[in-house]
C-alpha cells in the first residue's frame, strides 16, 4: 500500500485524530453539573446577594443597641451598646399594646383564614359533584381581577358597625383567591381511593376533611398559614382607614408614627432617665416589628417546596 493510500485510509477512520466522539448527554443543559469556574462565580454571586440582603438587617439591629455618643459620632456601626432604647419602647406601653393587637389580629385571622380556605378548597375539589361549585369558583377567581375599592369597603364596614374594631381588618381578607387555588390543587392531587374508601365506611364530609385531608395536607397548610400570617402581621393601610382608636392600632401603624412621621417618641421616654437617641428608638421599634416573622419563618421554610409546587401544579 502506498503512503498516500495509507494517509487517506488513516484520515478516513473515525477517531484517528485522537479525539473521541462526544456522547450526547441524557440530561438537559441546565441540569448538568457546572464547571469549577461557574461554581466559583455562582458562589461569589450568592455571597454578594447575601451581603446586600443582610447588611440592612444587621445595621438596624446594631443601631437599636447604640448609645447617644456612638450614634452622634456618625459611626457606621456603634462601638458602645446600650439597652436603653428597648427599655424606653417597652416601658411606654404604646408599642407593647400595639404588639398585642398585632398578635391577636394575626393569630385569629390566620386561624380563620386557613380553616375557611381549606374548607372551601375541599368543597370546590370536584366542581361536577357539588351543585353551583363552578360558579363559586369563578366568583372567587374574579376577586383576583376586580376589587370593590376603598370607599365602598369603608361604607360596608361602617354599615356593619365594624369601624374601630379588629374585625374590620380580619373579615375582608379571610379567603385569598391565590391561596385557595394552591390549596385546592393540592387537595385534588390526593389519592381519590382514600375518599372512596372513607365513604364506603360511612364517613361524612366533615370526618373526611378533618381526619384524612387535613393530616395529609400539613405542607400546604403550613405554607398558606405563613402567607396569611405575614399579611395580617404587616397590615397597615386598612388599619389606618378603619381604626381611629389609637389603642387598637397594630404594630405597623405605630411603626409608621415613630419612624416615618417621627412623632410621639418623647412619650416613650422615662423622665427619670436620660432620653435615648431617637434613631435608636426607631430602630428598636423596627426590630420588635420584624422579629416575630423572622422567628417563625425558618420553622416553616422546609414546607415551601412541597406545599407550593405540589399545590400549583396538578398532575
Amino acid at each position: 500500500m502506498s503512503t498516500t493510500e495509507t494517509r487517506t485510509s488513516t484520515g478516513s477512520r473515525p477517531g484517528a485524530t485522537g479525539r473521541r466522539p462526544r456522547r450526547p448527554s441524557s440530561q438537559p443543559v441546565w441540569a448538568e453539573r457546572p464547571g469549577p469556574i461557574m461554581q466559583a462565580a455562582k458562589g461569589l454571586l450568592i455571597g454578594a446577594i447575601c451581603v446586600v440582603m443582610l447588611y440592612p438587617l444587621i445595621y438596624v439591629i446594631a443601631m437599636s443597641f447604640g448609645t447617644a455618643e456612638s450614634i452622634q459620632s456618625g459611626q457606621l456601626f456603634p462601638t458602645s451598646f446600650s439597652l436603653e432604647a428597648y427599655r424606653s419602647v417597652l416601658s411606654g406601653g404604646v408599642v407593647t399594646r400595639a404588639i398585642l393587637n398585632s398578635v391577636f389580629i394575626t393569630a385569629v385571622g390566620t386561624f380563620l383564614s386557613v380553616l375557611l380556605t381549606a374548607m372551601l378548597s375541599y368543597g370546590l375539589m370536584r366542581t361536577r359533584e357539588v351543585p353551583g361549585a363552578r360558579i363559586v369558583l369563578i366568583l372567587v377567581l374574579l376577586t383576583m381581577l376586580f376589587g370593590a375599592g376603598i370607599i365602598p369597603m369603608y361604607i360596608l364596614m361602617k354599615t356593619l358597625g365594624l369601624l374601630d374594631s379588629h374585625w374590620s381588618i380580619i373579615l375582608p381578607g379571610l379567603i385569598g383567591a391565590f391561596n385557595l387555588i394552591v390549596m385546592r390543587n393540592f387537595f385534588m392531587n390526593l389519592p381519590g381511593e382514600l375518599f372512596e374508601a372513607a365513604r364506603i365506611d360511612g364517613a361524612g364530609h366533615f370526618r373526611i376533611f378533618f381526619q384524612i385531608v387535613v393530616p395529609l395536607s400539613k405542607a400546604v397548610i403550613a405554607v398558606i398559614a405563613l402567607f396569611y400570617a405575614v399579611g395580617y402581621w404587616n397590615v397597615f393601610f386598612n388599619a389606618m382607614i378603619y381604626l381611629n382608636d389609637t389603642s387598637k392600632w397594630p404594630i405597623q401603624v405605630v411603626l409608621n408614627q415613630f419612624v416615618v412621621q417621627n412623632s410621639d417618641i418623647n412619650a416613650l421616654q422615662n423622665p427619670d432617665r436620660p432620653p435615648p437617641p431617637a434613631q435608636a428608638v426607631q430602630m428598636a421599634v423596627i426590630v420588635l416589628a420584624t422579629l416575630p416573622i423572622l422567628v417563625v419563618y425558618p420553622f416553616l421554610q422546609r414546607y415551601f417546596t412541597k406545599g407550593v409546587l405540589t399545590g400549583a401544579i396538578k398532575s
